[in-house]
């Protein structure tokens, strides 16, 4: 039965909403599902607030509360603005940057007119710009904190919001340039909730800085001093921006670091936030760089080919593989993690080699052999970010972190930039990427990654498996033993806590076999997501030790999907 009050209470809210909305287009849709009567639909819109995380705001444009629209931007904007006052930062300069996606430019005006109306002063960069542009300008310019309107990976559909701080919050020191963490999320969270009516919010109509190109031009004159001097320029590679904002941007930071210029994937070069070629603007999902396979075959003498995801601050490779149906075969995130962290150790790079969790052991391995200091922090790179003495962060979700000290987050453009000077190295020792993978594995054993995950349509299933694995952990995976089951919830090592389950598996022997998953809820999609790890020890011939690893993790994935019902 329904009941009356509450859809009148849900009418009246959709009402009000509708009587402040800035927006022409959110408008439309909110008086059409009112004039419609749509009440499943609105009740769907005004289910409540769009949760302000760690991860900022992230989810499907459209109108009303639970949504992302300028309504919403305008109270986060207030909240940001709020809570730099509250800690002294009321006059500072917030940079405010943003990709191509539907309304990401309306966005980031919005952010500067808010900022602007409360007293800060606000910059804005001057179009559609890779993430790590933002993060970049962040300490280029001294600012006090830096908005990204993006989503990054997502579907065409959604958009967001990223807040980094320009200043050590929560501690002094701690973080400055990085991603918001706790409290910070929560005390932003608090100023958007006590705006009641976006009437109070200030708004100037101008009085903020439109930034040139001499933003980038610093941008790319640091990333490209990531690699060094004199190195060989030499491979040669297929890029593409998967629809995103990187092509420019790759291809200037080529120019300027005197590499062949990158071959664009020319169907997906230009920004497009309908994303025409692809399901998922991922270039980890089935079928995002088929395009990229096939400009890799049309033109012989590529070398690697290298793909950015929207916001152009992650970085996926392939190299040649004849045995491939494509005749390229992607790497994982795990396998370019230690690439990168193999080449920079040869060129004798000090400091602190850090990781998520989820990703894999072969980076503790690497420097623990190179004697240089190894951390492990939560997932993203909000954390990773944050280690104190960072040289070098990266996590299986193909972001990685190899200038920090400019970019304190993943930079897919400096990453491409190292991993094809490492492809170059290796190139005039008449070597390729795979014969380095190879030498890793001789040395280190074979450490072969992978990922179950499951994307849902009800939100209730991803708790659900959580608590399923919680109580009835499994004692095999794989044929291997449990030996250890950790539940991340309760704090350990030193990490904060998080939802996250981690197994330790092994076949009993001291030189065996040994394997690891990491089961966790996704922060950014409606996924529950499993990372699986097995490693064959070294003195194994590497062909069919790979062969008995995949196998392995092919049933350790069968296992783990099974035991927790996805």
């Amino acid at each position: 039965m329904v009941d009356q009050d509450d859809v009148k209470d849900l009418i009246d809210r959709a009402r009000r909403w509708l009587a402040e909305d800035p927006d022409p287009d959110t408008r439309a849709e909110l008086a059409a599902l009112l004039d419609a009567e749509d009440t499943e639909a609105l009740r769907d819109r005004f289910s409540g607030l769009l949760r302000f995380g760690t991860a900022g705001l992230r989810g499907e444009l459209g109108a009303g509360p639970s949504r992302m629209n300028r309504a919403v931007v305008i109270r986060a904007a207030a909240g940001l603005a709020a809570f730099l006052r509250e800690h002294g930062k009321g006059d500072g300069l917030v940079v405010v940057g943003y990709d191509a996606r539907h309304k990401s430019a309306d966005f980031a005006r919005d952010t500067a007119a808010v900022l602007t109306g409360a007293g800060l002063r606000a910059a804005v960069l001057p179009r559609p710009l890779p993430t790590p542009v933002l993060a970049f300008a962040l300490g280029h310019l001294g600012a006090v904190a830096g908005v990204e309107v993006t989503a990054s990976h997502n579907p065409p559909r959604d958009n967001g919001y990223k807040v980094y701080l320009g200043f050590g919050y929560p501690e002094p020191g701690e973080g400055a340039g990085a991603q918001i963490v706790a409290p910070a999320d929560a005390e932003i969270a608090a100023g958007i909730e006590a705006v009641e009516a976006l009437a109070e919010v200030p708004r100037a109509e101008e009085g903020w800085t439109v930034l040139g190109e001499e933003v980038l031009e610093a941008y790319v004159e640091r990333a490209v001093s990531v690699l060094a001097p004199g190195s060989p320029r030499t491979a040669r590679i297929v890029h593409t921006a998967l629809h995103g904002v990187g092509t420019e941007t790759v291809a200037a930071a080529f120019a300027r670091a005197g590499f062949p210029a990158p071959v664009p994937v020319a169907e997906q070069a230009a920004p497009d936030p309908d994303f025409p070629t692809v399901a998922f603007p991922n270039p980890e999902e089935p079928g995002a760089m088929d395009l990229a396979f096939a400009t890799a075959r049309a033109h012989p003498g590529t070398d690697l080919i290298v793909a950015n995801d929207p916001d152009a601050d992650r970085c996926a490779v392939a190299v040649p593989d004849a045995s491939a149906e494509t005749g390229w075969r992607m790497l994982t995130g795990d396998e370019v993690g230690a690439l990168l962290a193999t080449h920079l150790l040869r060129r004798g790079e000090r400091g602190v080699f850090a990781e998520s969790i989820v990703s894999g052991t072969l980076l503790g391995t690497l420097a623990r052999a190179a004697g240089v200091p190894h951390a492990e922090t939560l997932t993203g790179f909000k954390w990773i970010s944050r280690v104190p003495g960072l040289r070098y962060g990266y996590e299986e979700a193909l972001g990685y972190c190899v200038d920090p000290e400019g970019v304190r987050d993943k930079d897919g453009i400096t990453a491409a930039l190292l991993v094809t000077e490492f492809a170059s190295v290796l190139k005039e020792e008449g070597r390729t990427l795979s014969d380095a993978l190879d030498e890793l594995a001789r040395a280190h054993g074979v450490h072969a990654t992978s990922q179950l995950s499951a994307r849902v349509a009800d939100l209730s299933l991803i708790p659900a498996a959580m608590d399923r694995l919680r109580q009835s952990p499994p004692p095999r995976l794989a044929g291997l033993s449990v030996t250890a089951a950790d539940d991340l919830a309760l704090p350990e090592d030193g990490l904060p806590p998080t939802d996250g389950l981690r197994y330790t598996l092994s076949d009993g022997t001291a030189e065996g076999v040994r394997g690891r998953v990491v089961v966790r809820p996704s922060g950014t999609e409606p996924k529950l997501k499993c990372y699986l790890e097995i490693v064959l020890p070294a003195g194994l011939p590497v062909p069919q030790a790979r062969e008995r690893a995949a196998a392995l993790l092919a049933e350790l994935r069968r296992d783990v999907g099974a035991a927790a019902g996805v």
